[in-house]
């Protein structure tokens, strides 16, 4: 068998891999998502820690040189997903600081990507997001009780997501935004708001489609970025094939970083 057939299957076999697993994904959003609606708690729970896992496998599988830091982020916030519902307080906090702890690995993904190159694109970004924290937290604040610092430095990490999402592209910076959103809308519970109708299929939903924008926005940047780029990654690796280069007289050969 040739290099380059050799290569091929190899691409192939993990480009499957990932399409399945990102199946799998979307199954298992439309399972949690339905049971809430259907109040049915034992589908909820059993479904929601296998989200981001099952996200993270498939960026994983996507390429053989995906950003470093981003499964690390994904298995964070399911980490933080397991101790939310867990439920009580010292669970909450452990949860908040799970999640803390990937808005970290997002931010420094996305400043290593080159989130704060362009410093007045980046001060516009985060002049809008300072001003929508600062309403926000006013607004909670009042209602927050003994969450009220825990609550400021995470929403400002997560805020820092969104900024510098924004630089990525599109999905990424509609991802950090709904992230925004959708830890807004725990907030708002937890100071006591008056709820949403469908309040908690909200919070999923926004999450779940944040962390996929995320997730997906980051692998095509890093795509993009071709061998070249700031993770380098080879031709071969892309999902339409583009790197098994064929020349004429010459057998198809895999494109080199």
């Amino acid at each position: 068998m040739s290099l380059s057939t050799t290569t091929r299957a190899a691409v192939g076999g993990r480009l499957r891999a990932a399409r399945g697993l990102l199946t799998g994904f979307a199954a298992t959003s439309v399972a949690h998502l339905g049971a809430i609606l259907t109040h049915t708690p034992g589908l909820q729970h059993a479904t929601k820690p296998a989200l981001m896992p099952l996200l993270a496998a498939h960026s994983l599988a996507s390429t053989e040189r995906a950003p470093k830091l981003l499964a690390p982020a994904l298995m964070l916030s399911a980490g933080g997903d397991i101790l939310l519902q867990a439920g009580g307080d010292t669970a909450f906090l452990a949860g908040m600081g799970s999640f803390a702890a990937a808005h970290v690995c997002y931010v420094t993904m996305f400043v290593r990507r080159g989130a704060l190159d362009d410093r007045r694109r980046t001060a516009v970004v985060a002049a809008a997001y300072a001003a929508a924290w600062a309403v926000m937290i006013s607004q909670l604040w009042p209602g927050l009780g003994d969450l009220k610092i825990p609550v400021a430095a995470y929403s400002l990490l997560l805020t820092s997501t969104a900024v510098t999402s924004a630089r990525l592209g599109w999905r990424t910076g509609l991802g950090g935004a709904l992230f925004l959103l959708s830890d807004t809308l725990i907030a708002t519970q937890l100071a006591d708001w008056r709820e949403l109708p469908g309040h908690q299929f909200w919070v999923m939903a926004t999450y779940i489609v944040a962390q996929y924008l995320l997730a997906s926005g980051t692998l095509r940047a890093h795509l993009e970025d071709g061998p070249d780029g700031v993770d380098g990654i080879a031709d071969a690796d892309r999902p339409d094939g583009a790197g098994l280069r064929e020349e004429p007289g010459r057998e198809p050969r895999p494109a080199t970083t």
